[in-house]
């Protein structure tokens, strides 16, 4: 168990994620765990009452002590959110940012101090401890601080370190990848509903076939090509569903899906970037 105190900046679906899985995991303890937002109390409460964690709406109660600070607010929120919490952090203090495309440049610039920021991609299964989550050290990060903070995301699921630029591939890849999956089950569900399959039915088969073949990519040697082939035999009828996915390039549009949400990520990055300059400009 690691002797620390965290807080959380932001208590939202990630936060709650996060904090749940260094508790189960017994990382750390619960009264070494302060957590405050931008204004919604009952939310925090909610968190009080279900993990034994502080609360505060004070943001220098919450920083005070804290070894390592969590920004996990929404993107859109993170200038008015480091902005109320910037006079309080200390440089010996280590900055974990759950922000998606913002960089560590930016947080810095944001917080007016070069700080010790390790960037995180985690994805929303952290929520039953099953994330596949990346993490990045900033210019000032040491290799200390990385292997810190892989361990404290190995709470909720695999975490592997990237160089920070790629991080938006990862988020394109691992961060939206639950959405994607949800949308194949969600057609499939559709899909057997129309071939005559109870509702139930055609949830328990689907969720159960997108598991065992997770876990089948996750524990033989092959990859998925092998895998899709042997399932696929000429002339059968896995073969023709898989020419009629072809036929519509689905292949083709996952491709397209991942690039754009990769190039979303860094169209954020570039914005609060570009947002950080005008307001130098216009010192």
């Amino acid at each position: 168990m690691l002797t620390m105190k965290i807080a959380f900046i932001g208590a939202g679906s990630m936060a709650e994620a996060i904090m749940a899985g260094l508790l189960k995991k017994e990382i750390c303890i619960k009264e070494d765990i302060t957590v405050t937002n931008k204004q919604d109390q009952l939310r925090l409460e909610n968190l009080e009452d279900k993990y034994g964690v502080s609360i505060t709406e004070n943001k220098e109660t919450a920083l005070k002590d804290a070894d390592v600070i969590f920004l996990a607010m929404k993107p859109k929120d993170a200038k008015d959110g480091i902005q109320a919490i910037k006079s309080y952090v200390k440089k010996e203090q280590l900055i974990v940012s759950v922000l998606a495309g913002i960089s560590s440049e930016s947080i810095q610039e944001l917080f007016g101090q070069n700080l010790r920021v390790i960037r995180s991609m985690p994805n929303t299964s952290a929520a039953i401890g099953l994330s596949a989550t990346a993490i990045a050290k900033g210019a000032h990060a040491t290799d200390k601080d990385l292997i810190l903070v892989q361990s404290l995301f190995s709470a909720i699921g695999l975490c592997t370190i990237v160089e920070e630029d790629q991080l938006h591939a990862v988020t394109g890849v691992s961060g939206s990848g639950p959405a994607y999956i949800y949308y194949i089950a969600e057609a499939m569900e559709k899909a057997a509903l129309a071939q005559g399959l109870d509702v139930e039915v055609a949830k328990k088969l689907v969720s159960q076939t997108l598991i065992g073949a997770a876990h089948m990519l996750q524990e033989t040697d092959k990859d998925a090509e092998v895998l899709r082939r042997e399932v696929t035999s000429p002339g059968g009828t896995t073969q023709r569903g898989i020419s009629l996915l072809d036929e519509g390039k689905v292949s083709e549009a996952f491709e397209s899906c991942i690039e754009g949400a990769t190039e979303r990520s860094r169209e954020m990055g570039e914005e609060m970037a570009e947002k950080l300059k005008e307001k130098a400009s216009n010192k």
